[in-house]
């Protein structure tokens, strides 16, 4: 008798997880967006969620919600239920939350649907500021100390890091620091003149530099990117950048852990389709993204792949608030 209540109890459960990857979504799905609008990954899952959701069959509602450099955000979605009706839309900035203080949960917690997109750092600056390129501004800072006005995204965010790269090749630069809710409103800000330089991700910054709205100093990178040739990479002013580049953001889609596996794929199978479309791809590429599309083990080699050697440059350029050593993230 016992057997046979085990038997039904189990088809029983197999078959409402049939059931449910059938039926799933049978309501909208909430998409939390770790940035303000108008920012990188803003942009990013605004234009790849509609292809999506044409895949899925089903709505993703999506919101921003800001604050504490996207811990906010990730905070929200690692407290609903693991049931596929709730989404984090982020960057790379979790991965540094428990190194720099700002919270005990990072990408460990979730599953990655899809890790979309990489963008390249480049480092911008105010039509009139009176330097055109990135030696030119650290002449400026030298000759002016504690003047140039450099947005800031929060500790972990891509601005913190490119600061920490420059701060360790070049010694401490003395600017002053003004933080903003992502890239998005510091870009705008920077335009209006409330600020003098931003670090930002090439994607977000590309159109106002087409436009004429800022002016790049460097692109954070080894090579010349292909979108913006003329503009110098950051090596060319000094090689000791070799030691941390190529580094750069990234935008994902995830759920919480636990979440039943038949709908992580039916996501995954979902925002794949969905960055294939050729409206996405040439947005993505316009903007100077990379395409990555990638999920499951692939996408957590990446992920801890990415932790190591971020983790660690802030942890020596002495930003960290803990080492990464207490919570098992070894030396690249």
């Amino acid at each position: 008798m016992k057997r046979f209540v085990i038997g039904a109890v189990s088809a029983l459960v197999l078959g409402a997880s049939a059931a449910g990857a059938a039926d799933y979504p049978s309501k909208e799905i909430q998409g939390v967006i770790q940035w303000g609008a108008g920012g990188s990954t803003d942009t990013v899952m605004r234009s790849v969620t509609p292809h999506a959701e044409e895949a899925l069959g089903g709505t993703v509602v999506m919101q921003n919600m800001t604050g504490g450099v996207g811990a906010i955000a990730l905070n929200h979605v690692a407290g609903q239920a693991a049931d596929g009706y709730t989404l984090l839309m982020g960057a790379e900035n979790p991965l540094l939350y428990k190194v720099m203080g700002l919270g005990d949960k990072d990408y460990s917690d979730f599953t990655p649907i899809s890790i979309l997109a990489r963008g390249t750092p480049i480092l911008v600056a105010n039509p009139d500021a009176p330097f055109d390129d990135y030696a030119g501004m650290m002449a400026y800072i030298n000759d002016n100390p504690g003047e140039l006005r450099m947005g800031a995204t929060g500790p972990g965010g891509l601005p913190s890091v490119v600061t920490a790269m420059i701060n360790t090749v070049e010694g401490k630069m003395d600017v002053i620091s003004v933080p903003y809710d992502g890239d998005g409103p510091a870009l705008t800000a920077l335009q209006g003149g409330a600020i003098d330089v931003m670090p930002a991700v090439l994607g977000a910054a590309i159109e106002g530099i087409r436009a004429g709205k800022m002016k790049p100093l460097a692109i954070f990178d080894v090579a010349a990117n292909d979108k913006l040739p003329e503009v110098p990479p950051v090596t060319d002013f000094n090689d000791a950048y070799n030691t941390y580049l190529p580094w750069g953001p990234f935008f994902g889609v995830f759920v919480k852990k636990g979440t039943p596996d038949d709908l992580v794929a039916k996501l995954a199978d979902a925002y794949a389709k969905g960055a294939e479309n050729p409206a996405f791809v040439e947005l993505m590429d316009n903007r100077g993204f990379s395409m990555m599309g990638i999920s499951g083990a692939e996408a957590e080699a990446f992920l801890s792949k990415w932790q190591q050697g971020t983790t660690w440059l802030l942890q020596d350029a002495g930003l960290t608030k803990a080492s990464p050593e207490d919570f098992g993230i070894a030396r690249p």
